[in-house]
C-alpha cells in the first residue's frame, strides 16, 4: 500500500492524484477545494516522500500496482486518475494494465519516453556521492518558470523543501524507474478516454512530448498551458484544475468499454531441425537454449550507459561488428546477467581486474558503470587502495587518475 489521503464526499465517485519525483500529495492542494465538489480524491505519496515509508519501487508497473493494492484495501474499484510527470508515467501503466478498472486519465507533464536513460542514472550517481541538496537547489529551474519563481518565492521555497526532505535511497530508485520508462509502442493499449496537459515552457517533458502521447492514444486530446513549466498544477492550478473538471465530468465512463476481441490462439507446431539428431528416450525433455544477446545488450546499457553503446555500435565496421556480438552475448548476456552476486559485487571484480592488467582505457567506462551500479567514489577508493597492495603501485596511481577524472565528471551536479 501507499501513504495516502481522502477528501471529499464518502459515497461520491473515486479521483486519484499522482505526484511527480520529489513532491507530496500536498502539490495538488489547490486543486482539492474545487475536485472534492464532485469527487472523492485520494492522493498518494510516492516511497520516502512526505514521509513516507522508504520501500523503493523498481518500476512505474510496481507503482501502479501498489495504487491498486491501496484502492483494493478501500474496497474502491473503479476510479479515475490524474498524474504529473512520475505520476502520469503510473497512470499510463495503470490505462494498459487496469483498463477494466479506470473510468478516465488525465496525464499531465508526462511523456512516453522521460529524457534518456544516461541521465537518469547520473542524477541517480550525483544523488548518491552528494545527497539530494544539489538537486533540490536546483528544482526551481526545472519545474518553474522564471516569472513564477520571480513572484513566488514562497512557494519555490516550499518546493525546495520537499526535495531535499525525500528519502535519497528512494529518489534514487525513481530516477531508475524513470531511466528504465520506454511505453512508445504500448500506447494504443491504453483504452479510456485521456486528457494530456502540457506547459508550454516546460522543458522536462516539452509539449512535443505530450503531442507523442495523443498521437499514440486512440482517445486522446492535447491542451497546452501558458505560462506554465513542468509543475504545471502548482504553477497554473486554476487552469490546471478547470481542465481536469471538464475531462473528468465529460469523459467520465462508469462501466469499461468492451474490450477488443482476442487474437486466435494458434498452437505452435513442432518443428524437426534436418540433419542427422538423436531420438530422445522416452519421457525426456530437450534442453533448449535461449540465444542471450538481447539480455545482454540490456544489461550492457544499463551498466556503461546508452551513449557508451550507441558509440561502439556506430563504430562497428564488417571488421569489428562480430567482436561487439561476441562481447554482448557473453561477457554480457552470460556473465553479467548470473544471478550469484549483484552487480555492485560485479563492478568491484571488474575494477581490480582491469586494474591488475592494466587496461586503463577500459577503467574508464567501468568505473562510470560503477557508480551507476551503486558503488560510492569512498568504495571506489577503497578498491583500488587494495589492488596498490597487491596489483602494485604504479597500476594503482593511474588508476587513481582515470577515476579521479569519471568521478568529477560524474558527481558534479549541473549548474
Amino acid at each position: 500500500m501507499l501513504q495516502h489521503r481522502l477528501d471529499g464526499p464518502d459515497d461520491a465517485p473515486v479521483l486519484v492524484l499522482g505526484p511527480a519525483l520529489g513532491t507530496t500529495w500536498h502539490m495538488w492542494d489547490r486543486q482539492i477545494p474545487e475536485l472534492t465538489r464532485n469527487w472523492r480524491v485520494l492522493r498518494f505519496d510516492l516511497p520516502g516522500h512526505g514521509g513516507a515509508p522508504a520501500h523503493p519501487a523498481d518500476s512505474a508497473t510496481a507503482l501502479a500496482e501498489r495504487v491498486l493494492a491501496t484502492l483494493d484495501s478501500l474496497g474502491v474499484h473503479r476510479f479515475g486518475f490524474a498524474g504529473c510527470s512520475i505520476g502520469g508515467a503510473v497512470g499510463i501503466q495503470l490505462g494498459i494494465l487496469a483498463r477494466e478498472r479506470l473510468s478516465s486519465l488525465a496525464l499531465i507533464s508526462t511523456s512516453p519516453r522521460f529524457g534518456t536513460a544516461d541521465a537518469w542514472r547520473q542524477r541517480g550517481v550525483v544523488v548518491r556521492t552528494n545527497g539530494l541538496d544539489p538537486i533540490a537547489r536546483s528544482t526551481p529551474e526545472r519545474w518553474f518558470t522564471e516569472g513564477f519563481i520571480e513572484a513566488q518565492p514562497a512557494i519555490v521555497e516550499w518546493a525546495v523543501q520537499m526535495v531535499r526532505t525525500t528519502d535519497p535511497g528512494c529518489y534514487i530508485a525513481a530516477c531508475e524507474v524513470l531511466a528504465a520508462f520506454d511505453v512508445r509502442s504500448e500506447l494504443s493499449g491504453i483504452g479510456v478516454p485521456t486528457l494530456v496537459v502540457a506547459g508550454a515552457e516546460d522543458e522536462a517533458t516539452p509539449p512535443a512530448d505530450a503531442r507523442g502521447l495523443v498521437a499514440g492514444i486512440p482517445d486522446a486530446r492535447l491542451a497546452i498551458v501558458p505560462g506554465a513549466s513542468h509543475l504545471t498544477p502548482v504553477e497554473q492550478p486554476g487552469a490546471v484544475t478547470e481542465l481536469i473538471i471538464r475531462h473528468f465530468t465529460t469523459s467520465w465512463q462508469e462501466s469499461p468499454a468492451g474490450p477488443p476481441a482476442p487474437a486466435p490462439v494458434i498452437a505452435p507446431q513442432p518443428v524437426r531441425p534436418t540433419g542427422a539428431i538423436a531420438e530422445l528416450e522416452p519421457g525426456e525433455q530437450a534442453s533448449i537454449r535461449t540465444d542471450p544477446y538481447d539480455a545482454g545488450m540490456k544489461v550492457r546499457r544499463e551498466v556503461l550507459g546508452d551513449a557508451h553503446v550507441d558509440r561502439a555500435q556506430e563504430n562497428a565496421d564488417d571488421f569489428t561488428q562480430d567482436f561487439q556480438d561476441l562481447a554482448t552475448r557473453y561477457a554480457w548476456g552470460e556473465l553479467w546477467t548470473r544471478p550469484g552476486i549483484d552487480r555492485r559485487t560485479r563492478s568491484v571484480i571488474t575494477l581490480t581486474a582491469l586494474v591488475s592488467r592494466g587496461h586503463f582505457d577500459e577503467l574508464t567506462f567501468h568505473v562510470r558503470a560503477a557508480l551507476r551500479n551503486g558503488l560510492t567514489p569512498e568504495e571506489i577508493k577503497e578498491v583500488l587502495l587494495q589492488t596498490a597492495v597487491y596489483a602494485g603501485v604504479p597500476a594503482a596511481n593511474s588508476a587513481f587518475a582515470v577515476a579521479q577524472k569519471v568521478i568529477r565528471e560524474e558527481t558534479t551536479p549541473e549548474e
